[in-house]
């Protein structure tokens, strides 16, 4: 049977149950509400540069898979650097933008980014006629599908796609009873330099609590707010992500939100917003967004990751990806992790110089993530 393309220049285009059934509801990001949050809330349209083009595929009338998609005349907020590609492309009077990006907006977890009720092996042919033919009709230079999962990417790669490999840092549970029992697996020197940095917290008359979705009221909405937008101007940057949207979530999936909520003197001055995977085949708990009033010494970390720890062994999540970048998640027991992008270029002269970029930065990549890996605070086996 053949397949038909459609494209959504909203996602309430589409049903929130005929969106959902293809994807599910464990994996907070791809979810209907979420994306639906975003463009509700005017954090994803045309004039921030995220026009959305979602994608759908037909088998007949039936709805067989769909991928959220956004046409960008930027690369903010992808977590996938491309800005050397837009240079190049300026330096030869070509233009790169507008592109088209197969993403969660301004949320680097991999995961699905093609949901569909068929394999994917019998969908790829179509998916990449379609692009093919979107950017040729669009006149866009590219089609990015950023942060997929590893058994995808590989799919793509054998259709010729091209593939990018990124590092990230998670935690993975082995069965830890509590944060004493996962400290017992360091190095002395590394347990007690933890140690050392949760002390200090508290000796500052810090108290953190976690609050789940369904008790985060409005008051503590604002504070949170007020800590996460704070924490952007201290740096001459605006936040991507409004009140509205944080408020929109709250209400349409609050069982997948977790909060850690430090005080001080009874005054909130730091917050910690999670999601959680509730797929108990992949559990997972996903640090996201984060603000903090005043300078604490250690509070970022006791908040946005030994909290977070602390969470994940209590209620036996497997998983904890505490957001992208920063070497300074090894030390904590934090591992490098490979992530993948997928990429398809139409320009056939800029498509090979790219392949051969990353086929060298990918080697560099992978020796960076074994020297890396040696700096794991663990004690070593027997």
């Amino acid at each position: 049977m053949s397949f038909t393309l459609k494209t959504l220049s909203s996602i309430e285009q589409i049903s929130p149950q005929l969106w959902n059934a293809l994807c599910l509801t464990h994996y907070p990001f791809i979810r209907h509400e979420f994306l639906c949050a975003l463009e509700l809330s005017n954090c994803t349209n045309t004039r921030t540069g995220w026009t959305p083009l979602h994608i759908c595929i037909y088998q007949e009338q039936s709805l067989v898979a769909i991928i959220p998609t956004y046409q960008k005349n930027h690369s903010n907020g992808e977590y996938v650097f491309d800005w050397d590609w837009a240079n190049a492309y300026a330096s030869h009077d070509i233009a790169y933008y507008p592109k088209l990006v197969s993403a969660i907006p301004f949320s680097p977890c991999y995961g699905p980014r093609i949901a569909s009720k068929l394999p994917l092996s019998e969908l790829l042919p179509f998916i990449r006629q379609s692009i093919i033919k979107l950017c040729e009709d669009r006149q866009l230079s590219s089609w990015h599908g950023l942060f997929l999962e590893e058994k995808d990417t590989k799919k793509l790669q054998d259709y010729g796609f091209l593939t990018r490999t990124g590092l990230q840092y998670h935690w993975h549970n082995q069965g830890y009873t509590s944060f004493e029992h996962y400290l017992e697996h360091f190095t002395s020197r590394k347990r007690k330099s933890i140690k050392r940095e949760r002390r200090i917290v508290a000796e500052q008359d810090i108290q953190i609590t976690t609050i789940e979705g369904e008790n985060i009221d409005s008051n503590l909405l604002r504070e949170f707010y007020y800590c996460y937008h704070l924490t952007y101007l201290k740096r001459g940057r605006q936040g991507y992500l409004n009140e509205n949207f944080f408020a929109r979530l709250l209400k349409s999936m609050p069982e997948q939100i977790v909060l850690f909520v430090a005080k001080h003197q009874g005054k909130t001055v730091a917050c910690a917003w999670c999601f959680k995977n509730t797929d108990s085949q992949d559990s997972t708990l996903y640090g996201r967004y984060w603000g903090c009033l005043d300078s604490f010494d250690n509070l970022h970390f006791e908040t946005c990751y030994y909290q977070g720890l602390e969470y994940c062994i209590k209620h036996k999540i497997q998983r904890f990806d505490p957001g992208a970048q920063g070497e300074h998640k090894i030390g904590r027991g934090f591992e490098p992790i490979n992530t993948y992008s997928n990429h398809y270029i139409q320009h056939p002269q800029f498509s090979d110089a790219i392949k051969d970029f990353l086929d060298r930065e990918s080697t560099a990549i992978e020796d960076y993530k074994h020297q890396l890996s040696s700096l794991l605070p663990f004690k070593q086996k027997d």
